[in-house]
């Protein structure tokens, strides 16, 4: 039998880098950083996880089974948190398409925290580090250190950038006088996404993983119902570190091992001092299959399976058999 990164390696000149389906079959499109969204205009979104990767809100280039990991990671945790939240998830049709519900996404993106981390310039870490002792309205205590655990999980919302911009960590207060949401709606999805990130802790705890901080995104059905919407506590929302040796390699200084894509963002910013200004460097294909591995690794360490690699020469075509549509 072929190993994983046999597959993989395989797999690189077949990644999916986007879709182009006829808008009269699908419905309008939206190409999102990852996702190619088709709006069917019958209250449905067909969402295509494309391989690629982003960082720094730059796409990065593709990565093997990435869009198949990813939409399988979330579909686990959709199916396992819907007795806390609703959300969009109608059916799996494909292993890189999900289909949900069309909602009205609000004007936020709601990003819980517990540790004091992060290279993006957005991130909490990155904030401390250069004197800030408040962030998103939270006040942090003097003398804690990179990775430092905080005293307890806390909201740090962001304005939600349009595609190839930045998005701005807020304070609730901020978030509301710029427009972007009422107070209202802003404190219902604080309630949801404080019990989901709680959530996914205590089962990531389980699995020997450390959810460090997440990004959930929340929307409004047509008839006014607020829920979870586009990912849930997967690679490329979430932070995840090993629990068994934190501790350790925290007291040494050494950074937490990780299996996230903060693995591309360290190889970005360490090899190449990139931090999202202006075209990013190419990923060799040895970086790419490690980013991949982290990837199949953390689905299986969450959801006890074995990962099952779809190897599609051409995964476009697989998508419109299965979708019912030309290819």
């Amino acid at each position: 039998m072929e190993s994983l990164e046999g597959v993989l390696r395989s797999q690189l000149a077949a990644t999916l880098d986007g879709t182009n389906f006829d808008s009269t079959a699908l419905g309008a499109k939206y190409e999102g950083k990852v996702r190619d969204c088709y709006v069917t205009g019958d209250g449905r979104r067909i969402i295509v996880v494309s391989d690629r990767i982003s960082a720094f809100d730059v796409v990065l280039g593709t990565l093997p089974c990435k869009g198949q990991v990813l939409n399988q990671i979330a579909q686990y945790w959709f199916e396992e948190s819907q007795h806390i939240a609703p959300n969009h998830m109608l059916e799996v049709p494909d292993p890189n398409v999900m289909v949900g519900r069309e909602c009205t996404p609000l004007k936020a993106e709601f990003v819980m925290r517990s540790y004091l981390t992060g290279v993006t310039s957005t991130s909490i870490w990155r904030a401390y580090e250069g004197g800030a002792r408040t962030f998103c309205g939270h006040d942090l205590p003097e003398g804690m250190s990179k990775n430092q655990k905080l005293t307890e999980a806390i909201l740090t919302p962001s304005t939600k950038a349009d595609k190839g911009d930045h998005d701005v960590s807020v304070s609730r207060e901020e978030l509301i006088a710029m427009g972007h949401i009422s107070a209202e709606d802003f404190d219902e999805a604080a309630t949801m996404v404080k019990e989901l990130f709680a959530f996914g802790q205590k089962r990531a705890a389980e699995r020997g993983l450390i959810l460090v901080d997440t990004k959930y995104e929340i929307g409004v059905s047509s008839d006014g119902e607020m829920m979870l919407i586009d990912e849930i506590h997967t690679p490329d929302s979430s932070r995840y570190w090993y629990a068994g040796d934190f501790e350790e390699r925290l007291a040494r200084g050494d950074e937490p091992r990780s299996l996230d894509k903060e693995y591309l963002r360290r190889w970005m910013s360490e090899t190449h001092d990139y931090r999202g200004d202006g075209p990013p460097p190419a990923m060799p294909d040895d970086v790419r299959v490690e980013a991949a591995k982290r990837y199949v690794e953390i689905y299986e360490l969450i959801t006890g399976k074995t990962f099952v690699p779809d190897q599609s020469p051409k995964p476009e075509a697989r998508i419109s058999a299965n979708l019912g549509i030309a290819s």
